[in-house]
């Protein structure tokens, strides 16, 4: 929940509007101070040899031994990208193209991010060859079919595997250790996508290169996270570069990143305490929705984050829903977690084989990130719950579906 001038609509607790869409977020308080202050100490380029420029290489340096020791890597595996879209694109690349001898196919999760699916559908139809990206199959909660990930593997040509430690829609975990597992056996690296749970849920370890995105743990936006263990062949494409261990023409933002490294150590003070309460609350989500009728909550139940949850109302369009909660005070999202910009279905729940309109996904924000901390983001989930029904009822009874 949190304060918003000259909002779009009305206040829904007390008078402060809820926010339940964080999957970009507003950073945690200890990293807008330290982007502030950074931005006087940390302005200048830190490849040059004057004061200024070695200060911000100082400061680069210990923000990327704060993310490196969090992750539980050295610090030159870790480079700082501009987004984690940006990183995740990078990481599939940076592997197909490293082992281009061999082949230039992959095999990914039919609900990976779009800066997965996307870059692999125009390299197959640049080849005019559809076998290149197999977009394997997942189950109704969205959890990949391993038996089918095996068996893509094994197609000659495969070079990379792409997977998300979570899915950033549904909040289903994916089985991280038996797919890397048979991605070994296969000799093929596994790009492991963790943007929607890095600072919510443990840090990935079954994995040959992770990536992540600041924002999920409080921190700014522009800051991607690649982490390239030393046992991974990764090439990037094109010319060499200087910034940041060859992995990236951008130079990293300092003051960005200090943000970051100063939000993933605020976040990890409050570890398993946050993830009971967030669990908790989504839990409270998921009862409410499930008493709206003709609803239906996906994703696993369990085994999953816990700060993510979407559901589907039956003769409800998700727009008009968003629109009616927004009116009431709550910031919601609908459609897909990567692509709601373009209008389009969401393709994590077209896989999944569910209703794909009429959608709603709540992410909650980390309890540090507001004013009033748990006690204010629980009377915000406590207001949505009672709130929903009627709102459904009421876009129903305006689209005149209430009598279907």
């Amino acid at each position: 929940m949190t304060a918003v001038t000259e909002a779009p609509g009305s206040p829904g607790v007390r008078g402060v509007r809820v926010l339940l869409d964080c999957a970009s977020a507003p950073i945690v308080p200890a990293a807008r101070e330290v982007l502030l202050a950074a931005l006087d100490a940390g302005w200048a380029d830190p490849r040059r040899l004057y004061a200024e420029g070695r200060q911000a290489r100082r400061l680069l340096d210990d923000a990327r031994e704060a993310v490196a020791a969090g992750l539980g890597v050295r610090p030159p595996e870790v480079s700082f990208l501009p987004g984690g879209p940006v990183a995740l694109s990078a990481a599939v690349e940076g592997i197909r193209y490293a082992s281009r001898r061999r082949g230039t196919r992959t095999v990914a999760a039919a609900v990976e991010h779009s800066a997965v699916l996307v870059p692999g559908r125009a390299v197959a139809a640049t080849a005019d060859d559809a076998t290149l990206l197999d977009e394997v199959p997942v189950d109704a909660v969205g959890r990949v079919r391993l038996d089918s990930w095996t068996r893509a593997l094994a197609v000659p040509g495969t070079v990379v595997a792409a997977l998300q430690s979570a899915n950033g829609e549904v909040g289903t975990r994916q089985p991280l250790d038996a797919a890397w597992e048979a991605c070994r056996a296969h000799g093929i690296p596994l790009v492991v996508d963790a943007q929607a749970g890095l600072g919510r849920d443990p840090v990935p370890e079954a994995y040959d290169v992770l990536v992540g995105d600041a924002r999920s743990w409080g921190g700014p936006a522009g800051v991607g996270v690649l982490v390239v263990p030393e046992r991974t062949r990764w090439r990037r494409p094109g010319a060499g570069s200087e910034a940041e261990f060859g992995r990236t023409d951008a130079e990293p933002v300092v003051p960005l990143v200090l943000a970051a490294a100063e939000a993933w150590l605020a976040t990890a003070t409050e570890g398993p305490d946050e993830s009971r309460r967030a669990w908790e609350l989504v839990d409270e989500v998921r009862s409410a929705a499930s008493e709206v009728p003709d609803t239906v909550v996906v994703g696993d139940p369990v085994d999953r984050l816990p700060h993510v949850v979407t559901f589907s109302c039956l003769f409800v369009d998700g727009e008009a829903l968003v629109h009616e909660l927004d009116r009431r005070g709550f910031a919601v999202a609908s459609g897909s977690a990567c692509t709601a910009s373009t209008l389009e279905s969401s393709h994590v729940l077209a896989a999944m084989g569910v209703l794909t309109h009429g959608n709603v996904r709540v992410t909650l924000p980390l309890a540090g990130s507001l004013p009033g901390g748990a006690a204010e983001r629980a009377a915000g989930v406590h207001a949505f719950c009672a709130a929903l029904g009627d709102a459904v009822e009421a876009v129903r009874s305006r689209l005149g579906t209430d009598r279907l």
